[in-house]
């Protein structure tokens, strides 16, 4: 067996595209980006073999891969992905001052999907260096609406032909890049919410991890919301069916009338939340008592009707702080204070933002620049 290379000594070969995208084409596009539809013109790739290890690191023309019929992904679903973004910074004018949000939480929640998953762990600096790559390379598509960013969606999944249920010992690390602007396609204030019947994970089961199959399961219940007229869905847990978990894809907090902040626990049910993380301690700085501790449905139904409760919000890479102003389930609806952004929403989001942007200070060393 091949002694694998040591994953800190990879360097990236770089494949320029052939015919990128037009100028004018791409100004189009950058001009209203939406979401997720549109990707800039590399990607980011490294395999890995059980006996090589990680290898063949390179940044190359976006485009098709070829995937055997019998790829283990196909048939047993290990693939894991993140999510995170690349932003201007305030001041630095259009050609330069990119960077990154806390990458390095990225690389830690990937590796510990991986785990859940039976698949290899990436060196936390393989994984940064890889979506610095791409960045790079593509730093002509940020879009050029205001609070637009560079989406990135690194992944890694499971390509040895085989079947059987046992491990791949093959897998691919890829980084794709999209130009991104709102999230909500309605452009409302705050968002509306349909409680789902249907469980998103079970104690036991990869609601901690990001991968397909969790958010596979999330599109029955989030076609529901949509169809009712809602934006999102949000899911209790699997055993009482009365605490409430997270979103489809954001976790949520409460904001009490006293200023004091719940949001739920992590218990291995939801997803532990980059964006979550980094609110609780923003809130804490600002004064604000914050407790990691379950809130039930009808708990939440009495308080917003008492006005013991004045705001809840979503967060998440994708969405950044989002208010919600209604909730709506089979039985009943109840609105969320006045229906729209709340102040202590409204700053938290301030706060984070200004960090992201380079416009504050940054005491934790969030930032990652890229030069």
């Amino acid at each position: 067996m091949a002694t694998p290379a040591p994953a800190a000594s990879l360097t990236f070969s770089r494949q320029p595209h052939p015919a990128p995208m037009a100028a004018a084409q791409r100004a189009e596009i950058l001009a209203n980006p939406g979401f997720g539809t549109k990707f800039s013109d590399h990607m980011v790739s490294v395999h890995f073999d059980e006996a090589l290890g990680w290898h063949s690191a390179e940044v190359l023309p976006y485009g098709p891969i070829a995937l055997d019929p019998a790829a283990a992904v196909l048939h047993y679903a290990q693939e894991i992905f993140e999510g995170l973004k690349a932003y201007r910074l305030a001041g630095n004018g259009a050609d330069g001052g990119i960077a990154l949000f806390r990458p390095e939480a990225n690389a830690a929640r990937f590796n510990a999907s991986a785990t859940r998953l039976a698949m290899p762990t990436l060196p936390d600096g393989l994984f940064v260096a890889a979506v610095k790559e791409l960045v790079k390379a593509d730093k002509d598509w940020f879009p050029t609406v205001e609070g637009g960013s560079l989406y990135l969606r690194p992944f890694l999944f499971a390509t040895e032909a085989f079947l059987g249920v046992r491990p791949s010992k093959q897998y691919r690390f890829l980084v794709i890049a999209s130009p991104a602007g709102n999230y909500f396609k309605s452009g409302a204030p705050a968002v509306s919410l349909w409680v789902s019947d249907y469980s998103r994970a079970a104690p036991g089961g990869t609601g901690a991890a990001k991968c397909g199959g969790n958010y596979a399961a999330s599109l029955v219940p989030t076609a529901e919301a949509f169809a009712r007229g809602h934006d999102q869905v949000l899911f209790l847990d699997a055993v009482e069916r009365q605490w409430i978990e997270e979103l489809g894809g954001m976790n949520l907090f409460f904001v009490m009338a006293d200023g004091s902040i719940v949001t739920p626990p992590l218990g291995g049910t939801i997803l532990p939340g980059i964006t979550r993380e980094s609110l609780i301690l923003l809130a804490r700085e600002e004064g604000l008592t914050v407790r990691e501790e379950r809130y039930s449905l009808a708990q939440w139904r009495s308080d917003a009707t008492s006005g013991a409760l004045t705001e809840t919000f979503a967060c998440g890479t994708a969405a950044v702080v989002t208010p919600v102003g209604k909730v709506t389930s089979e039985t009943d609806s109840f609105m969320i204070g006045s229906g729209g952004p709340g102040q202590i929403t409204q700053k938290l989001r301030q706060r984070l933002v200004s960090i992201q942007r380079g416009e504050a200070a940054d005491p934790h060393g969030w930032v990652h620049r890229i030069d």
